[in-house]
């Protein structure tokens, strides 16, 4: 389940610098991690540490948006929490996703525009959220 915690919190990590520093080359040939990539940054894998960007060309991985290099920082190390506010509306989505999939905490500064239909435990209430109404009412008292 997707957890979210608002505000201000201690040992949260910035995806894009753990993802500098941390990534593994494998995680890229993950068929998730390659369609999260090209949905949210319109960036193909392409073998390697190679992707085609339709508008810088080809790129390493470093060169991936911050919101993506978060997302998979959270999807490939669900025990660390991870500040999801480098990520944009577009990667709300895939938070879900991962969430479907594995216990994940992140922390949010910013009320990300989920789908109406959720499944989030917002631990700052210790309540689980199912709309996007309820989610906004919880986020409210936070951020």
């Amino acid at each position: 389940m997707l957890h979210i915690r608002f505000g201000d919190m201690e040992k949260v990590n910035y995806g894009p610098s753990w993802f500098k520093f941390n990534y593994d080359p494998k995680w890229l040939e993950d068929s998730f991690v390659q369609k999260m990539i090209e949905d949210v940054d319109k960036t193909k894998y392409m073998g390697g540490l190679v992707f085609d960007s339709p508008v810088l060309g080809p790129i390493p991985p470093e060169k991936l948006s911050g919101g993506v290099q978060t997302l998979i920082m959270i999807y490939e190390k669900p025990d660390l929490i991870f500040d999801a506010t480098s990520c944009g509306d577009n990667c709300a989505k895939w938070l879900l996703e991962i969430g479907k999939m594995k216990d994940v905490t992140v922390n949010l500064k910013y009320i990300m525009q989920f789908p109406d239909d959720l499944n989030i435990y917002v631990d700052n209430k210790g309540v689980v959220v199912r709309s996007f109404t309820d989610y906004l009412y919880c986020a409210v008292d936070y951020v």
